[in-house]
């Protein structure tokens, strides 16, 4: 990592280690997939409905649209390092408010004030972006969301042998000790990088039409949002195609869920190798590109009568390999259109795409009855893909006028 200062482990008068950067980001995914298997037996044991105890996960995602927004410009008045380890705080308060719920009203409040800790994965893309120009920056975030991949490439599969052995509640004990732990570490090793502005937060605020009138800012966040929506359509829908339409057990579910995480793996490495010789536009052209024809395989296979798990679940891989070469690459490309606001851009273009992602995780909790198998998760899914190569085209195209003239 290209820094302004020589990074020491451990001491934060210096910028961060990479390692720190990737266990801050990783928790957050963790966060968001490990209790995915539970859903079955949280909804028995709160004695609702699914459609209801999936709110855990499009409200979640809902209020961590809401807080990039205000995060951004915040960490860039008073820095990324007392945001971050606020953040951090509030995640364990709520995580303990989790385990004590006796309601789903209670749950789902606690769950949303988990939100927080999107603090990790905004600040974390912004530290990169504090310390790199753009094509380091997109290499630079694909290493550390290459890391942050293992997470829930394995959590969904921790968290379903919990389930079946100690309950539900056993992975939100596990969220809380890491989450000390993972505290502890960033508090010892996270220097400061902004460069803090005395500006008021209504100054900071007028700021945002400089980010909006930018069709290229707007492109790149239409290109993250169509990505990510394939994915945040799956973390909807996956659990109950797993359980209902499969029939998988919470573990087997665990096990099958981690496929895209597999594929996201690769892709962030690809990025991390690749995006500054073929440049960040072409990576997410191919990315965008290779979702597309790896879920219209797997339709393709499923009209052909081969509706099964391993099908299903084996080409969504192709969701997170694509991901992992355009959310990278489309963070750099947001980050960059005005490098001074920096935080800003994240939050702001992290919101957008969290936005779409709530909607569409709660449009598959709704469209999931059962009736059609897993068709309609896999028509969402390749709709909100071909969106994404869509925007990458135009995004390309404007990129040429604007240099043109």
């Amino acid at each position: 990592m290209s820094t302004h200062a020589s990074v020491r482990f451990l001491d934060r008068t210096t910028p961060p280690h990479i390692f720190t950067l990737i266990v801050m980001t990783g928790l957050g995914a963790l966060s968001m997939n490990i209790f995915l298997p539970s859903l079955p037996a949280m909804t028995t044991f709160f004695d609702t409905e699914y459609k209801v105890m999936q709110l855990s996960v499009s409200l979640y995602l809902g209020v961590n649209a809401v807080l990039q927004v205000l995060i951004g410009p915040i960490s860039d008045r008073f820095g990324r390092r007392p945001v971050i380890l606020g953040g951090m705080a509030l995640f364990l308060l709520a995580t303990v408010g989790c385990l004590l719920a006796s309601s789903i009203e209670v749950f789902l409040f606690f769950r949303m004030m988990q939100a927080v800790i999107v603090v990790g994965l905004v600040l974390g893309r912004a530290v990169v972006r504090d310390m790199n120009d753009a094509e380091n920056a997109a290499s630079q975030i694909g290493y550390v969301t290459m890391g942050m991949a293992i997470v829930p490439m394995i959590g969904p599969a921790i968290g379903g042998l919990l389930d079946e052995t100690l309950g539900w509640q056993a992975n939100f004990w596990l969220l809380l000790i890491l989450g000390a732990a993972i505290m502890a570490l960033t508090y010892k090793d996270l220097g400061e990088t902004a460069q803090t502005t005395g500006a008021s937060f209504a100054a900071q605020f007028r700021e945002y039409p400089e980010l909006l009138a930018s069709r290229r800012f707007w492109g790149y966040c239409a290109c993250a949002a169509f990505a990510s929506g394939a994915f945040f359509s799956y973390l909807g829908g996956a659990p109950f195609v797993g359980s209902e339409v499969f029939g998988l057990s919470a573990s087997q579910v665990g096990l099958f869920f981690g496929a895209p995480a597999l594929g996201y793996f690769f892709g962030n490495g690809i990025s991390g190798r690749y995006s500054t010789t073929l440049g960040i536009n072409r990576m997410i052209l191919y990315g965008a590109a290779l979702t597309v024809i790896g879920l219209g395989a797997a339709l393709l296979l499923f009209l052909a009568g081969l509706e099964n798990a391993y099908v299903f679940f084996g080409f969504t891989t192709f969701v997170g390999l694509g991901n992992g070469m355009v959310l990278p690459n489309a963070t750099s490309g947001m980050l960059s259109v005005r490098p001074h606001l920096a935080g800003t851009a994240s939050g702001l273009g992290g919101a957008i795409m969290l936005a779409g992602g709530a909607s569409l995780s709660a449009l598959a909790g709704v469209a999931l009855t059962g009736a059609y198998g897993a068709y309609p998760l896999l028509f969402m899914m390749l709709t909100t893909a071909v969106l994404g190569v869509v925007a990458i085209l135009y995004t390309i195209r404007r990129e040429a006028q604007v240099t043109s003239q």
